[in-house]
């Protein structure tokens, strides 16, 4: 048994400093793919990972020059590698290929047992290997991500990350961070060393068994450039019999940038919905239409043939996405269970909720019905929640005001209800709805003389003010 070596990351949770890992652990190619990335940074990612990982579970490190066109990059990079203490591969991709591409090129030639990918501008620390290839070794089906800490991309500066987020995911299916949840740290008994079950990873930076990668359909070749590929893995590893672990006792630091500083073929915006498509049809079942309806855009978008994937998923025999939401993602921001998904829309005015585009800790709008979806886009759950994506209404003063907060799935102050009984004591068609939020027992309202962009919370009078239709909505796709 090895015991690590060296000075271990300082956010890491103390009994990670004791951690004792097999002599024999499975050895593993570093695949790293850049394109015009800057010569430190690059360097500082190629050697943090040669001087902080055991030379003998490096196969080798794998760069892969998505078409830079910087020549510091060409010949004096080959010159550079080839005095470098493990063997370092350079493989140039003809033409701008993307990430997806050029990751599957440099696993195509990996000789590891197990395949880490990295991105360019990273940093190693002391011990982060040894616990991702131990937990491959326990189980090759687990995909494994280490802690990812942040470096500034204004000063270098590298500062800890947290082990209490994992993964998850928006209604746009944008990657996002949320809090670790409680039945997660029931399972782990409250030892922070035991990896953290993520419903998603980042993308950037994960351990997989080279055989396991390929037997899992490695990525979807189908993507362009980048986007989406981080969801559709995760959701085919879990779908399809795996599990997917954040390892919090490996940390790497890793550069956010805050803008993008490559173009895409065809724009951002074209290739991220393109990619979002195909892992939505192939994987999603019926809930993509969450997706679709808030980013009605997305279904103009040809995102090509998906039969093989398609097929793929049939082969493994994977779960159903419903499964993944009850089994594996129970607090997800997709309800499980919902009443209606679409527009809500007043009865007096005929406008509808809508969310205006603002951001958590803001007021929820009412305007003219457009039918378009998007921002008029609100799903009443089966817990009784009134969502637009990961906000919930919430109310937590009589007579209000009505504000979009994260959805923390306690009732309290974000439970709602279709009240049938005043329904019926005002004997009005049961297809128009009191919307009544219990802790204040007030009613949704129109919106008063002073913001008529604002709806309000009034005393429960059986008005036609206070009668909501809510209407299903699908866009065809």
């Amino acid at each position: 048994m090895r015991r690590q070596e060296g000075q271990i990351p300082a956010a890491c949770a103390e009994g990670c400093k004791t951690k004792v890992y097999p002599d024999e652990l499975p050895n593993t190619s570093i695949v790293i793919v850049f394109h015009n990335e800057a010569w430190s940074t690059l360097l500082r990612t190629v050697h943090s990972v040669i001087n902080r990982s055991p030379h003998h579970l490096l196969s080798e490190v794998i760069l892969v020059d998505d078409a830079s066109e910087r020549d510091f990059l060409k010949a004096p990079l080959e010159n550079y590698a080839r005095h470098l203490e493990v063997p370092v591969k350079i493989l140039r991709m003809e033409q701008r290929s993307g990430l997806i591409r050029a990751r599957l090129r440099g696993a195509n030639i990996a000789r590891g047992q197990v395949i880490t990918f990295l991105d360019a501008h990273c940093e190693c620390t002391v011990g982060w290997l040894e616990p991702l290839l131990a937990r491959i070794r326990e189980d090759r089906k687990t995909v494994v991500c280490p802690i990812i800490d942040v470096i500034s991309d204004d000063t270098f500066e590298y500062m800890a990350g947290s082990d209490m987020t994992y993964g998850g995911f928006n209604w746009k299916l944008n990657f996002r961070w949320y809090p670790v949840p409680q039945r997660e740290m029931d399972r782990r008994k409250g030892d922070r060393t035991l990896p953290v079950r993520t419903p998603t990873m980042a993308g950037g930076l994960f351990s997989i068994d080279k055989n396991y990668f390929e037997e899992l359909g490695t990525y979807d070749s189908g993507m362009d450039i980048w986007g989406g590929e981080n969801l559709e893995m995760s959701f085919r590893i879990w779908q399809c019999g795996g599990s997917l672990e954040i390892v919090t006792c490996s940390h790497v630091g890793h550069v956010f940038r805050k803008a993008t500083p490559y173009t895409f073929p065809g724009g951002t915006g074209h290739v991220i919905n393109k990619n979002n498509r195909r892992l939505a049809e192939v994987w999603m079942d019926e809930f993509k239409d969450f997706f679709y309806i808030i980013s009605p855009g997305v279904v103009k978008v040809d995102y090509g043939d998906v039969s093989e994937r398609k097929a793929l998923r049939e082969k493994l025999k994977c779960h159903p996405f419903s499964w993944y939401l009850e089994s594996i993602y129970p607090d997800s921001q997709i309800p499980r269970r919902y009443f209606s998904l679409g527009e809500i829309r007043n009865v007096e005015t005929n406008q509808c909720l809508d969310n205006m585009g603002r951001k958590e800790n803001e007021k929820v709008g009412i305007f003219n019905c457009h039918g378009m979806g998007g921002n008029q886009v609100f799903s009443y759950t089966a817990d009784k929640e009134i969502r637009t994506d990961d906000l919930c209404l919430d109310v937590s003063r009589l007579n209000g005001p009505i504000i979009m907060l994260k959805c923390h799935h306690m009732r309290g102050n974000q439970l709602w209800e279709y009240d049938a009984e005043y329904a019926g004591k005002w004997e009005y068609n049961f297809e128009h709805f009191f919307l009544r939020h219990i802790n204040s027992n007030q009613c949704l309202d129109e919106p008063s003389e002073e913001d008529k962009m604002v709806p309000t919370m009034k005393e429960c009078n059986g008005s036609r003010s206070q009668q909501w239709l809510l209407r299903n909505m699908t866009l065809n796709s």
